[in-house]
């Protein structure tokens, strides 16, 4: 984008800012922030993936060094998963539970958990095995992992949780509001993409359903009602019933993070991307938490879009000035993905242009 700026308007200044909203690119985007700065790291751990390899899983820390940064993805992404062995009712949250084990073992107990960009729908229930919890069926025995364990799941034991875990601080940043179950729930929003059958929705969902009236009886804690439960195959859930985790805007999160506002105090123009633009981008989305800072301070977005889909014009209803497509018409998405940079270069150019042709280039009020 960049790029694209600089051949349309060869002398305007721009500031570069990482976003995003707690799926992918979080990590990045907050601990090479702060890397710039002081007290910023990267570690790495060797975890249980999401059908039960083992995989290195990258994760951070911020503010100065008190802060650990875990990305849900890095230990049980979907992209560690080969698509024909994709499946739901397998995969497992262990290795995110890991990867707080391993904070924990640090010394760290200000933890950020993104979520986002998930293999399972387990409600984080093998997250809270890793981290000592034990979940039953009727005769005892301790679950198998996986989210269709849990529609035998009759009793959860959290006694031998890690003990540290009661000095610690939780925030599960999320760019999603999902309820648990039901039809804006993990299982049927999220699961197809994950390899799930309508069949498989029905059977996942119900398993949730299960695990949420445990929750309920065991801990006390009601997850059906709550919003931004659903997230990452019902992660959300799990956190906030096992280690009473905050549920937080995972792009808000990261903007205060990287010190957006101090850069649109001085800027002209707000230039902010997706890949996919369409009505979910209107909630919680990074560039709707960009376009919300910008335009409260009169500051004009351009989003860059790697294509439009359903519902994009919502977006302008924001008060966005305008959306431009990175990708033509029935190109197809592996041209597109191949193509991505120059597209997004060549969008961007194309948009302020458009946009410049408006106004009087060599007044453009600082920053872009």
């Amino acid at each position: 984008m960049q790029e694209g700026v600089l051949r349309a308007l060869p002398d305007a200044d721009i500031a570069l800012v990482p976003v995003a909203d707690g799926g992918g690119g979080t990590l990045e985007a907050m601990v090479g922030e702060a890397l710039v700065g002081s007290g910023g790291r990267y570690s790495e751990s060797r975890v249980t993936g999401p059908l039960g390899e083992q995989v290195t899983a990258r994760w951070g820390v911020i503010a100065g060094g008190r802060t650990a940064v875990i990305e849900m993805a890095q230990a049980s992404g979907l992209v560690l998963v080969p698509e024909g062995k994709r499946d739901p009712r397998l995969a497992s949250s262990y290795g995110t539970g890991e990867l707080i084990g391993a904070a924990l073992d640090e010394g760290y107990r200000e933890i950020i958990v993104g979520l986002g960009g998930s293999a399972t729908n387990d409600g984080g229930a093998g997250m809270a095995q890793a981290l000592g919890a034990s979940f039953t069926d009727a005769s005892g025995a301790e679950l198998p992992r996986g989210g269709a364990a849990l529609a035998r799941l009759e009793h959860i034991d959290l006694s031998n949780l890690d003990r540290r875990l009661s000095e610690a601080s939780v925030l599960a940043a999320t760019d999603v509001t999902n309820s648990l179950c039901g039809p804006a729930g993990a299982s049927a929003v999220y699961g197809p993409q994950k390899g799930a059958t309508p069949d498989m929705v029905t059977e996942l969902d119900a398993a949730l359903e299960r695990f949420a009236n445990v929750v309920r009886h065991d801990l006390g804690v009601e997850l059906l009602s709550l919003s931004g439960a659903g997230a990452a195959g019902g992660m959300g859930a799990g956190l906030v019933a096992v280690l009473g985790a905050e549920i937080v805007s995972g792009a808000a999160l990261v903007c205060d993070t990287v010190g957006l506002n101090n850069q649109l105090v001085r800027a002209g123009l707000a230039i902010t991307g997706e890949g996919l633009l369409d009505g979910q981008t209107m909630y919680n989305k990074a560039p709707m938490e960009v376009a919300r800072r910008a335009i409260a301070r009169g500051v004009p977005v351009i989003v860059v879009a790697g294509a439009l889909g359903p519902g994009h014009e919502t977006v302008l209803e924001q008060g966005i000035t305008t959306v431009e497509a990175a990708t033509p018409d029935n190109m197809p998405l592996d041209e597109a993905l191949s193509r991505a940079y120059e597209l997004v270069r060549d969008a961007a150019e194309r948009a302020v242009r458009r946009w410049s042709g408006q106004n009087d280039p060599a007044g453009l009020p600082g920053s872009l």
